[in-house]
This record gives C-alpha cells, sequence and structure tokens, in this order.
C-alpha cells in the first residue's frame, strides 16, 4: 500500500497555482486540478492562484475546510523552486494556516529535475520533430539545435535548473548542440538567445518553451520565433508544445503529494540563496521570504479583487513534508508597478538586471 492509498477523508489536497491573465493558462491549470480530482475521488480536491485568476488560494483552502478536511496537503503547481514556490505560496498557507490553527497544512515541493519530466519534454520535442519532418523533410538531429526556453527568475537555482533539463534533454536526444533562453528576468532572453543559436550553423532550430501551462510568456516565446525565422529564411525553426497535461507530468505532482505523506518532499537548500552565500547573490542571504502578490490576487480575468486585510509583513516560517523550514526574522520593503512586471516584483534587487542581453538593458536599446 502506497502513503498515497492510505490517505482518510479528513486529508484533502491543493494545488496552488501562479495564475494568469490569460484565461487558456487559467483553463489549462484547471484541467491539471480535474485530472487529481478523478484520481482521488475519495478525498477533497482543490486549488487556487496567487495572482490574476480565482479562486485564489484562500478560498481552495476554505473549500477543503468545508469540506471537512483536518489536514491539507499543498503542492505548489511550479516547474522550479523560485521565489512564488519558496516565498509567496508558503506566506499565503502561513496567514492562512495562523486563522485556521485546527488545521494542519503540509507544503511539498516543486516538479524540479525529475526524470518523469524529462520524458514529457523530450516527447513534446519529438512530436514536434515528427511533423516537421513529414512536413518539410527529414533534418538530421545533429544538424539540428535545440534551445530550452524557461520562464526566468531572480533566483539562479532556478535558472540553473532550467540548464540542467536543457542538457539532459540535448544528451538523451542527441542534438547537435543546445542552448537556453530565458522569457524574462533574467538573460539572456528569447531573441537574443535565438539570433545567437542562428550564427552556430545549424540547418534546424527547435524552440520548446520548458512551461507547464500557455499564457501570455509561451505566445512571446512563439512570436520571437517567428521574428527571428524572418531573418534567417535559410535554418528551419520548429515550435515545440508546452508541457500542458502530459501524463508524465500529472504522474509527477501525484508523486510530489506522496513525498509529502512519507516526509521526504524537500525542497533545495544547499543552493537556496536565502540560506547560502551563492555567488553574486551574497546579500540575500536571510531576507525575509514572504509574499508580494496580495493585492494582485484574483485579478485578471475578468473577476473582482479579493481582499483579505492581511498584514503585508508576514515572516516565512512553513514547514515543509519533513519538517524543513526556512525562516527570517527581517522586512524589507517593496514596491509595485501598474503592470505588475516580474523584472521589477518589488523583491530584492537582481544584480545583473544591466546585462545587455536581459530585459532592462534590452528596453533601453529600443529606446
Amino acid at each position: 500500500m502506497t502513503a498515497l492509498t492510505s490517505m482518510t477523508t479528513h486529508q484533502g489536497i491543493m494545488l496552488c497555482g501562479h495564475g494568469s491573465r490569460d484565461e487558456g493558462a487559467v483553463a489549462e491549470f484547471e484541467n491539471l486540478a480535474s485530472i487529481i480530482r478523478r484520481r482521488f475521488p475519495d478525498q477533497p480536491v482543490a486549488h487556487g492562484f496567487l495572482e490574476f485568476a480565482q479562486p485564489i488560494i484562500r478560498d481552495g483552502l476554505d473549500k477543503l475546510r468545508q469540506a471537512g478536511a483536518r489536514e491539507i496537503l499543498a503542492v505548489p503547481g511550479m516547474l522550479f523552486a523560485a521565489g512564488h514556490a519558496k516565498n509567496d505560496i508558503p506566506s499565503v498557507l502561513n496567514r492562512w494556516q495562523a486563522d485556521h490553527p485546527e488545521i494542519t497544512v503540509r507544503y511539498g515541493r516543486e516538479l524540479g529535475v525529475d526524470l518523469k519530466l524529462l520524458r514529457a519534454a523530450g516527447d513534446r520535442v519529438a512530436a514536434a520533430l515528427s511533423v516537421a519532418d513529414a512536413t518539410h523533410g527529414k533534418v538530421d538531429r545533429h544538424d539540428t539545435l535545440l534551445v530550452v526556453v524557461g520562464r526566468g527568475a531572480s533566483d539562479p537555482d532556478a535558472n540553473s535548473n532550467v540548464a540542467k533539463m536543457t542538457r539532459l534533454l540535448w544528451e538523451s536526444m542527441g542534438f547537435g548542440w543546445a542552448e537556453v533562453a530565458y522569457s524574462g528576468v533574467t538573460f539572456p532572453l528569447v531573441e537574443p538567445g535565438l539570433e545567437h543559436a542562428a550564427k552556430l550553423g545549424y540547418r534546424r532550430i527547435v524552440v520548446f518553451p520548458y512551461f507547464l501551462f500557455t499564457g501570455i510568456l509561451v505566445q512571446r516565446i512563439y512570436d520571437a520565433t517567428d521574428t527571428v525565422a524572418q531573418r534567417h529564411p535559410h535554418i528551419a525553426f520548429v515550435k515545440a508544445p508546452y508541457l500542458s497535461d502530459h501524463p508524465l507530468v500529472v504522474e509527477a505532482f501525484i508523486e510530489r503529494l506522496g513525498e509529502i505523506l512519507t516526509g521526504t518532499g524537500n525542497m533545495n537548500c544547499q543552493m537556496c540563496k536565502y540560506r547560502e552565500a551563492v555567488l553574486g547573490f551574497e546579500d540575500e542571504v536571510g531576507l525575509p521570504q514572504q509574499s508580494h502578490h496580495h493585492h494582485v490576487e484574483g485579478i485578471g480575468t475578468g473577476h473582482h479583487t479579493h481582499e483579505h486585510g492581511h498584514d503585508h509583513h508576514h515572516e516565512h516560517d512553513h514547514h515543509h513534508s519533513s519538517g524543513h523550514h526556512h525562516s527570517h526574522s527581517h522586512h524589507h520593503t517593496h514596491h509595485h508597478d501598474a503592470d505588475h512586471k516580474h523584472d521589477d516584483h518589488g523583491h530584492h534587487p537582481y544584480p545583473h538586471a544591466d546585462h545587455p542581453l536581459g530585459p532592462r538593458s534590452l528596453k533601453q536599446n529600443k529606446g
């Protein structure tokens, strides 16, 4: 009997998503929640979003409480553990738990670098190559360059995991070369990354957004691919689909739930910039890990804002499934602009914001 098959009706499952102004992205996350719900017909299952969509996470937690859950297994709907998984979701869970001390909330880890995700990614890339081969003629993989595009974060550990998944795909699928780019925050961004890739002399370039769901960022990746392809008509550009609800993605989420129950779901703290002096990020050790999303909860898909009136200065001391937690004791202020830009999101200043291939510099250059 596995840990999950021994769950009781007093245990509920909470899927915590980021949220998006794109209704398609919201629908895809809701579809994932429906799949999980069908896999666990005897458990209450809820979902919620940090920002830009409803229900918000607190609403999902309330739903589980009303369904009789006295222990909640919460998992972040994130590929990698950057600020949202490390800071923002735990902060929301902590505040809700403080209001409901009779209920235990146990937080799991992100999907991370995982062989199930590697196989799912390989399937998406292989499917795109099959269509391209059938439509435009076969190109040997040794003549093909792979570009994996991650979301991009101010956390170098999360960014490095995109690079690791890229190397695993490159080596397992036998591409001639591979490059990494990011949709925002860090460098290189998609367009300069693809321009660099185009100079390397390969006949075909496969662009794979390493994203769970669709949204504005995925569309921007495809748009940037079209822009660069027009400049290099001698290169065949192939746009691979993102992960979506691939069966192995679903299995990875279920595995994370099992890790909560067995106490093995530890986030990586060896390279966590809040706990260790990561090269170039030394002044972020000990910063408070708190959410910056309260003012955009529920905004973005035609719904009204939810406001809960909680003190924004809230320390992160949320226990993970094995008793692991982060705890910091001081605060820092933050500011948001009207468009809620993630490259200036009110967190600690990103040390390479002026990199020539990063968001700020490229905006300035375009003037």
